[in-house]
């Protein structure tokens, strides 16, 4: 892979050196090329001709590197990219960790509300939009009090999807996860603050490199103790990306990804009457059929409501903020045309 890059730096930024962001500050990246680890800033270049917000590096990138001054002019193509809408009024993506291969969503068994159904499924969907492969991993096995209730929640969230049980604290499950992640493949952290994703990764490098915190027992959520990305090397195998427990998870995704999370759901789907069935009380609805027979849990079924009606309300803001940009395009050239002709009737 590493080779790859070289060449491919070499042709769009003649006289750099590929190198991966492995850490990201205010203004600042740390950049792992060769056997060196740079503190490098974009270039002026990067600044003028970057367009918006997604365009600047983040973790998992490979950049196309400056040695003279430690320069960031470029980034490299981007293969699978974890991404969200961004908080706020606005709707921009926002890319997490780009050129991931795996993505580990971790939940908690140790109670409280870091194992839900919908959180798990929101999860999914994200990881599907990316093309990166999902990886299930049930942490604080050692303080779970009900394993079968557990992984009868995870497998009606996650049908299919690779479970793997652990605990940071004992070792439980850890042999297994270290052997999913193959030498030269990228791994991604993700889930809710608390659920031991910062300890995971610390029993993976086998020291305490990541901070952790504790949770709360109350509801048994933990506090925010990784506050930006950074990539690790895991001995032996591939590397990892940690990540801050996500706050809100706003999705970014298409229809098409919605449905590979609940392909249950889309199997009766395509029975429908009409092809463009929503689902919700259209004649010879197939999906209303196997809730009525209980060949689908009404629970899901209003899942995958909630979550299509996100998506839907993203996708018509989306529309109409690209609009309003054009619009404010225009005018600008308008207003630049207007103001070349006028200069030239005053001269």
């Amino acid at each position: 892979m590493a080779e790859d890059r070289k060449i491919e730096c070499e042709k769009a930024f003649p006289g750099c050196t590929p190198g991966r962001v492995v850490g990201e500050g205010q203004h600042l990246y740390k950049v792992l090329s060769g056997e060196d680890e740079l503190l490098c800033r974009v270039s002026g270049g990067f600044r003028h001709a970057a367009g918006k917000k997604g365009d600047y590096p983040v973790t998992g990138d490979w950049v196309a590197l400056r040695r003279e001054g430690s320069l960031i002019e470029g980034v490299l193509r981007r293969e699978a990219c974890i991404a969200r809408a961004s908080a706020g009024g606005t709707t921009e993506r926002q890319i997490l960790a780009a050129n991931v291969d795996l993505v580990f969503i971790v939940a908690g068994l140790d109670g409280g509300r870091n194992l839900t159904r919908r959180g798990i499924e929101r999860y999914l969907v994200m990881v599907r939009e990316s093309g990166a492969e999902a990886v299930l991993v049930l942490n604080k096995l050692d303080l779970c009090t009900d394993i079968v209730s557990a992984l009868q929640t995870a497998e009606e969230a996650a049908p299919g999807v690779r479970q793997i049980l652990t605990s940071a604290r004992t070792g439980d499950g850890m042999k297994e996860l270290a052997g999913v992640l193959s030498p030269g493949f990228t791994g991604v952290v993700l889930g809710p603050s608390g659920v031991g994703k910062s300890s995971l990764i610390n029993a993976l490098l086998g020291e305490d490199r990541l901070s952790r915190g504790e949770t709360r027992e109350s509801d048994h959520r933990g506090r925010h103790t990784s506050t930006s990305r950074n990539l690790v090397v895991i001995p032996g195998g591939g590397a990892l990306i940690d990540t801050p427990g996500l706050r809100e998870l706003r999705l970014w995704a298409g229809e098409a990804s919605l449905d590979e999370v609940f392909h249950d759901l889309d199997h009766h789907a395509r029975n429908c009457r009409f092809r463009d069935c929503t689902h919700q009380g259209e004649p010879g609805c197939a999906v209303q059929q196997a809730l009525v027979d209980g060949e689908l849990s009404h629970e899901r079924y209003e899942s995958y409501l909630e979550l299509r009606k996100e998506l839907n309300y993203l996708h018509r803001r989306s529309d109409e903020q690209a609009r309003a940009e054009e619009e404010r395009r225009w005018k600008q050239i308008s207003k630049s045309v207007k103001q070349f002709y006028k200069g030239k009737k005053g001269y």
